[in-house]
């Protein structure tokens, strides 16, 4: 049964990398492996009775409802325009400062992380917008989409972020299981509110990370001729651009961090406030309304079929003994956690480079966090740790998304090389932020301590 499972976990992920779609595969191949494990007596069929619980208990998840009103919030404020008059307005206020565009691209990044979260409307906009300015004031055209890159995935760790959402499910789920294990009875919970409160930190302090590192680099700078310099914004283009997306983000994450709102409340509340921002506006009319719900629901509609190929794959997966024989290979290695969790982050890391953080958050993540659990790692370290991982699949070629966005608006004269180059020292500071997080995991607890309990 282990060498079953084996192969089965083998299997799935090689057509994954293939690029077959995801919940197909997972539902398929699990559906596959059940009928020929079962057909020789290695597997209970009894284990697909709970299939139908597991997704009905997905679909009234009232925690998971936060996706999709988070997804329609950062497509409405695509098609409005405000993320594009936002990082306008702040390029336009730092052009001519040494550093200053670069700072204010991972400004821009940290504020649309924090209101969209949607990444490849942000590496677009500031690729079309941030790059020919920066190529314009001497910036390395190879850092330069480096940055651009990187300042995108924010959106993956500074809440409110969908990959934190899913994490917060998993993780909750699998820190009950752990603590029913030991004998806790009476289990804490672990709700999505304590990792958006976690991340806030690693996630700030990973921002300022990435512009520290611009700074410095552009001390070679020359100075840039003030016939060059675009016109400082007016304060009416300010307080049209810049405030309205800092009270939305006040609003979403003020709400959650504060108490006042669990994540699905405050998202709704940021849904109907990126839709009053746009009629404000006065960008979005019928038909863009039209666009950005059918967009959502595409978004949204693969998002959730994932999760119940996934539910399908950790049931076989658990019927063929997979986690007891992860769990037993995991235990028994030396070192104990420090072990176990620097060969999960490393094996995390890895996948990275071939699959997108949904995939490995639905399949490898829900195996190894009760492990981790039971052992006695924080769940919120965890997750925060985790979620900066993933963040770097994004950077990672050859199937790095970030990458795939930047290439399309790139200018020419810029290759796939320059930008794949360009990524690796954001791929290092984010390691770095790993390395220093597993040092001091205060960084990720203390807020959420603070405010919750």
């Amino acid at each position: 049964m282990e060498l079953l499972a084996l192969l089965f976990f083998v299997f799935t992920f090689s057509l994954l990398i293939m690029g077959f779609p995801v919940a197909f595969t997972l539902a398929g191949a699990s559906l596959l492996f059940s009928v020929i494990a079962g057909a020789f007596g290695y597997f209970d069929a009894s284990f697909l009775t709970a299939l139908p619980n597991r997704i009905w208990s997905l679909v009234t998840n009232s925690q998971l409802l936060a996706i999709p009103l988070f997804v329609l919030m950062g497509i409405l404020l695509e098609k409005s325009r405000l993320a594009e008059d936002l990082l306008l307005t702040a390029s336009k206020m730092m052009a001519g400062i040494r550093g200053g565009l670069a700072l204010a691209v991972v400004g821009v990044g940290v504020l649309l992380a924090a209101s969209t979260g949607i990444v490849g409307a942000t590496v677009v906009a500031m690729g079309l917008i941030a790059l020919p300015a920066m190529l314009k004031e001497g910036y390395c055209p190879k850092l330069s989409s480096g940055l651009i890159c990187a300042s995108g995935t924010l959106g993956q760790i500074i809440p409110p972020s969908i990959i934190l959402i899913l994490l917060g499910d998993i993780l909750s789920s699998a820190y009950q299981q752990a603590q029913l294990k030991q004998g806790i009875f009476n289990p804490e919970t672990l709700s999505v509110g304590d990792l958006f409160a976690g991340a806030m930190i690693p996630g700030l302090l990973l921002a300022a990370m990435y512009a520290l590192f611009m700074v410095w680099h552009a001390r070679k700078q020359p100075p840039i001729a003030k016939e060059l310099l675009p016109t400082k914004p007016a304060l009416r283009e300010i307080m049209t651009s810049l405030v309205p997306p800092l009270l939305l983000v006040f609003l979403v994450l003020g709400s959650i961090i504060g108490g006042y709102a669990t994540a699905t409340e405050s998202a709704a509340v940021g849904a109907m406030g990126a839709l009053i921002l746009g009629v404000l506006r006065g960008r979005l009319n019928v038909s863009l309304l039209q666009a950005s719900g059918l967009e959502a629901v595409k978004v949204n509609s693969m998002i959730f079929a994932i999760l119940i190929g996934a539910i399908f794959f950790s049931l076989v997966f658990r019927g063929l003994g997979g986690d007891d024989a992860v769990r037993e290979l995991l235990t028994d290695l030396p070192g104990g956690v420090f072990t176990v969790m620097l060969i999960v982050m490393l094996l995390l890391f890895i996948l990275g480079f071939f699959l997108d953080f949904i995939e490995i958050t639905f399949v490898v993540v829900p195996i190894v966090a009760p492990i981790l659990l039971t052992m006695g790692v924080d769940p919120v370290w965890l997750g925060v740790m985790i979620a900066i991982n993933l963040q770097t699949s994004f950077l990672t070629p050859p199937f790095g998304f970030a990458l795939f966005y930047l290439r399309g608006v790139v200018p020419a004269g810029i290759s796939s090389a320059d930008i794949y180059r360009g990524v690796v020292p954001f791929v290092a500071i984010q390691l770095s932020m790993l390395i220093v997080l597993s040092f001091f995991p205060q960084l990720a607890t203390w807020l959420p301590k603070m405010i919750y309990g």
